[in-house]
This record gives structure tokens, C-alpha cells and sequence, in this order.
């Protein structure tokens, strides 16, 4: 097991987490999150090298000068892998990090060993949530008060969260640091999708996804299945936007099932 180190990526003091052994496993969190927010998830993803890190303007990670498009993400994903001395792993994105895996299996497809989406979608042109839940989802300080995060969570985040709110307490769910970041790591979203090219990916591809996700409904992985040749979808009753968090026990041995699974 190893501790959380700092490496220069792109200029940017940046927070890199390496544990475990085995294939190496490269995760890319969602929206707000930091290399803490896996530490619930680890334990069951014994038998891999896990990488996490926080993204730029995130966590422990420097400000960058301007915003990261996704596909500016995917290239720092891919250049985290180099700072590690990893040359291709398995992908796991999550939500916003669902996205920058797409991307990093596109533009660098020899970085990229098999690729698990998890409730996630294809970016614009996409089928939204609905606004209010998207507001609340994305508003700058929605992390800060965990009591009213509780309040709101089942409404947010859907799933297990609608009957158990009180599990935020235990997760290391937090805020961007100000409104810069919280402004950079939106902006940088704006505009990109990959529909148009999901069926070029070379990758074998798992996409995990809630039926009740009101961040991203479930009508945009299964579109997502379809469109990545030979993609197989596994549609998790009653989850939520926060599956992996919330059902892990459920959700993670289908994941590893399929990353340790060789004759597909």
C-alpha cells in the first residue's frame, strides 16, 4: 500500500494515489472528486494496482491557469500514468470522470487496457436530469453542510440515498475550495461529446449504470452500450447516481468480474 504522493503534471503540483498490486486500475472520479472519495471502494478492488488522483483545481491538485477541456483531462490522465510508470492500464470513470475515460480511450486507445463507465454519459446533446436536481447537483457550495447535503440527498443523487441520506456523513464528499474552481472544472465541460465517434472505441467496455440516476438518466448508457461495439450494460436496480459509493458490494464484483474476465 502506498500513501498519496505529489508529482509536476502539466506544471501543476499534483496529488497522485498508488496502491495495492496486481493490473494496474487507473480511477477517474466525478465532478468534485478527490483521491479520499475511493477509500470505501479500495478494499474491494483487492487483487489490483489502484491509481487515483485529484484533477486540476481539485483536492491537493494546483489551480490551473484556465480551464481543462475534457479532452485536455484525458491527456492528463494519460500523463498520470506516465508519472507512475505505467504504461496501460484498465479505466474506471465515474460520472464527469466517465467522460475523460471516453476521451483517454479515444485519443490514447494503446493507454487503455478495458474501460468501465460508471454513471456516466455521452456529454452534449445528451438526455438531462431534471433542473432542479441539476442545480442542486452542481451549485459551488452543495458538499459544504453534509446536514443539508442529508437533507437533499435522496432528491440529488436518487438510489439508496432516498431512504438511507444519512450515508453523505460517511463519505469525504467536498466543495470545490472556491468559486474559480468550481467555475474551471464546469466551463471545461461545455460542449463536448463523444456520440459521434462511442463507435470507434477499440476497447472492451462495461457500462454500469442505476435506473434511478437523476443526474444522467439511464436512457443515456444505454445509448452508450449501444453505440460502443460489443459494450455490455449492467443496469443496477433501484441505483443512483452515487452507486459505486452506496451498493459497492453489489457493484464491484460485477466490475472486477469484468476486468479480470479473459475470454472477452
Amino acid at each position: 500500500m502506498s500513501a498519496a504522493t505529489t508529482h509536476v503534471i502539466d506544471g501543476l503540483a499534483t496529488r497522485v494515489q498508488v496502491r495495492g498490486e496486481g493490473p494496474p486500475l487507473l480511477m477517474i472520479g466525478g465532478l468534485w472528486s478527490q483521491v479520499s472519495l475511493w477509500d470505501d471502494v479500495l478494499p474491494l478492488l483487492d487483487g489490483f494496482t489502484t491509481i487515483a488522483f485529484d484533477p486540476p483545481g481539485i483536492g491537493a491538485t494546483a489551480m490551473p491557469q484556465r480551464p481543462y477541456s475534457i479532452r485536455r483531462l484525458a491527456g492528463f490522465a494519460a500523463r498520470v500514468l506516465d508519472a507512475v510508470g505505467v504504461e496501460r492500464a484498465h479505466v474506471l470513470g465515474v460520472s464527469l470522470g466517465g467522460a475523460v475515460a471516453q476521451e483517454l480511450a479515444r485519443s490514447f486507445p494503446e493507454r487503455v487496457d478495458r474501460l468501465v463507465l460508471v454513471s456516466t454519459g455521452y456529454g452534449a446533446f445528451g438526455v438531462p436530469g431534471s433542473p432542479g436536481t441539476l442545480l442542486r447537483f452542481a451549485r459551488p457550495k452543495a458538499y459544504a453542510d453534509l446536514h443539508e447535503l442529508e437533507q437533499d440527498a435522496g432528491r440529488i443523487f436518487g438510489g439508496r440515498l432516498r431512504t438511507e441520506p444519512g450515508l453523505v456523513h460517511g463519505w469525504h464528499l467536498r466543495p470545490p475550495a472556491d468559486l474559480k474552481a468550481w467555475f474551471y472544472r464546469l466551463a471545461g465541460t461545455v460542449g463536448w461529446s463523444s456520440l459521434p465517434w462511442l463507435h470507434r472505441l477499440p476497447q472492451p467496455t462495461l457500462v454500469v449504470h442505476g435506473d434511478d440516476d437523476p443526474v444522467v438518466p439511464l436512457v443515456n448508457a444505454r445509448i452508450v452500450a449501444c453505440r460502443v461495439p460489443g459494450a455490455r450494460l449492467h443496469v443496477v436496480d433501484g441505483g443512483g447516481h452515487l452507486l459505486l459509493l452506496d451498493s459497492s458490494a453489489d457493484v464491484l464484483p460485477i466490475i472486477t468480474g469484468f476486468l479480470t474476465d479473459s475470454g472477452s
